[in-house]
């Protein structure tokens, strides 16, 4: 029983130290079974497979390598030849199971370490890249803001210098010469009215266009709805979008906007399509899913709110369920 209970503390202190002073505990534990079971304790033989696969601790070529190993007492100590057996097959079990799941454990770790420093490589990129888009919309916008800057100077500058000198000069002559004072006076008023249009052409040059402004608003709205909810979202647009004014645009990004968050809602949906068709008399918005639709429509507070939108611009909205989902939205363009 002391041997046992030695035995014990023996295998408990293999896990508080070092590699090798675990062998040479390895070596007291098989030492003890064998002396214990020579005088008298045949049942500590039971333990000798389990300290035998911890001598290999993984190194063993095949689990068959060691169940023979373990089984080579039977040749030398009169024990019980299958419950020794049964003793040394579970202890090979048991260390297979241990090394599988080990060699895995370790295999996962190396995995989560190498996509550890994949993501902060990521991450370091990422800040880099984002750091390089705002530089450049720096430098975009001094440039743009130097553009302007020149084009002034250029241009509108000049013309109002040379307003305000004829100005000077026909101030100084109008008690002198009141037929020349008037005729510097025309001039700088033509020059000043050349300069308020050139600044006129300026600003509208400087003014994107409505309808890119629309467009662009739209695809913004859909890719940030499909990143939020990787629903995939798709855009089309045909026909004169000039026509399309302002006020307009604002309510087909509000009945849009409405009509994704339907589908989100109510549809069961993984595919909305979005188009835009402008005709000789009015314009045609339609949003479309693929997902349950409904044969009973009840109108709630969002179709209300867009037919509401669509009639004040004298328009109207068509709601439709029997194949997937579509809300339409026809308008008339002012040039009809």
């Amino acid at each position: 029983m002391v041997s046992f209970f030695v035995y014990i503390a023996l295998n408990v202190a293999l896990y508080l130290v070092g590699r090798l002073s675990r062998m040479f505990l390895l070596l007291g534990s098989i030492i003890l079974i064998v002396v214990g079971s020579i005088h008298g304790y045949a049942l500590l033989l039971l333990l000798l497979p389990f300290s035998v696969c911890e001598v290999f601790d993984g190194k063993a070529p095949h689990v068959i390598v060691l169940l023979v190993v373990s089984l080579l007492p039977l040749f030398f100590f009169d024990i019980e030849p299958f419950l020794y057996s049964a003793s040394a097959a579970g202890s090979c079990l048991l260390w297979k199971m241990n090394t599988t799941y080990y060699c895995k454990l370790v295999a996962n770790e190396q995995q989560l370490d190498q996509l550890r420093s994949h993501v902060q490589r990521l991450n370091v990129q990422v800040h880099e890249n984002e750091e390089d888009r705002k530089q450049s919309q720096y430098m975009s916008r001094l440039e743009e803001r130097n553009r302007i800057s020149q084009g002034i100077h250029d241009h509108i500058g000049h013309s109002m210098t040379g307003a305000l000198i004829q100005m000077e000069a026909a101030k100084t002559l109008m008690m002198v010469d009141q037929h020349k004072a008037k005729e510097l006076l025309d001039n700088a008023i033509t020059i000043s009215k050349e300069g308020i249009e050139d600044i006129r052409l300026t600003l509208k040059n400087m003014k994107p266009p409505i309808e890119q402004l629309g467009v662009q608003r739209l695809k913004q709205k859909l890719d940030a709805f499909t990143r939020n909810t990787h629903i995939k979202t798709s855009f089309v647009f045909s026909g004169n979008l000039d026509v399309i004014s302002a006020l307009q645009w604002k309510v087909i990004s509000e009945n849009v906007t409405e009509a994704l968050t339907n589908a989100l809602k109510y549809g069961n949906v993984t595919e909305i399509a979005v188009s835009i068709t402008v005709y000789n008399k009015l314009i045609k918005v339609v949003v479309k899913d693929n997902g349950v639709g409904a044969t009973k429509l009840i109108k709630g507070l969002g179709i209300v709110g867009m037919e509401e939108r669509a009639a004040l611009l004298h328009g109207t909205v068509i709601i439709d369920g029997s194949d997937g989902f579509s809300v339409t939205l026809l308008l008339p363009h002012e040039r009809s």
